[in-house]
């Protein structure tokens, strides 16, 4: 039982007991059908990963490399191409957000204001290093100066800013989520947070910084309507498992080097990582 186990069983039941009804939501599933979510505003996690909390969730399994592939094709890669994700990672299920106006890619967006504005590089990588305890380590993917652009359809980041601070020996990092689809991605210990998790400690390895605090915020964090039946399934598996402490998951990160741009997936080792299977099926709001 991790600490992001008991986290999402809290949050899950906070949204089934306090979450409102959302109104002519953009999202719909495959089959037409508007996507509705129950939500609430203002979630905050935190964890120490000098500590061992790294934040990885157990009832289920989570795709931990995928998640890790993605942040290197947007932050490493500074890339939108589908064909890149697809041949160099081996993830598919970007395709269903592939920008009409640019095919190939999901559009101006993510990778795209990355490599345009040289954010991370510039804002988070040379700042740390050559000014540690500047407060302006903020890596912003909110601009709407591309949002604006007549030819913009592509998804306006849901993950869109870290901030990092120097702490004596350590670094730690904000994340700010406008937007999270909690069953899927955004809940404790899921996809966005393992994966960010992960450029947290890489970016930590690159600045030669032990990594230390991982707050996460989300602003608005929803459980889907047809992601209910998940849920209590979720429940049901932590209220099983509860009184088992069993072995918490270790996350090393060993590289070669310690150059970001060289980091790869197999610098990354899960130990005693043992979710509870089968798998869940989750419809997605595209």
């Amino acid at each position: 039982m991790t600490k992001a186990d008991i986290r999402l069983y809290k949050d899950i039941l906070n949204i089934m007991e306090n979450g409102t009804l959302d109104e002519n939501p953009r999202p719909k599933y495959k089959d037409g059908t508007p996507a509705h979510t129950y939500f609430v505003n203002h979630v905050m996690r935190q964890y120490d990963l000098s500590k061992g909390e790294f934040p990885i969730c157990t009832l289920r399994p989570i795709a931990w490399k995928s998640a890790i592939k993605e942040i290197l094709w947007i932050y490493q890669k500074k890339s939108t191409s589908l064909e890149t994700l697809r041949n160099e990672f081996g993830i598919k299920y970007w395709d269903d957000w592939e920008s009409k106006n640019y095919p190939g890619t999901i559009g101006k967006t993510y990778g795209f204001i990355i490599d345009k504005y040289d954010l991370f590089n510039k804002r988070v990588l040379k700042d740390i290093i050559e000014n540690p305890y500047s407060r302006y380590h903020i890596c912003s993917l909110w601009q709407d100066e591309v949002f604006g652009e007549s030819d913009f359809d592509g998804l306006k980041p849901c993950c869109y800013e870290t901030i990092w601070n120097v702490r004596g020996e350590y670094l730690d990092m904000l994340l700010n989520q406008r937007s999270g689809d909690m069953i899927t991605a955004s809940g404790a210990g899921g996809v966005n947070e393992v994966q960010y998790a992960a450029l947290f400690t890489m970016v930590a390895k690159h600045t030669g910084y032990k990594p230390g605090v991982f707050t996460h915020v989300v602003a608005n964090e929803q459980i889907y309507d047809r992601h209910f039946d998940a849920a209590n399934e979720l429940i049901r598996r932590f209220e099983s498992q509860k009184s088992n402490d069993g072995c918490i998951p270790t996350m090393k990160f060993e590289p070669i080097s310690n150059d970001f741009y060289s980091f790869t997936i197999d610098d990354f080792k899960l130990e005693n990582y043992y979710p509870v299977k089968p798998q869940l099926h989750l419809d997605l709001g595209i």
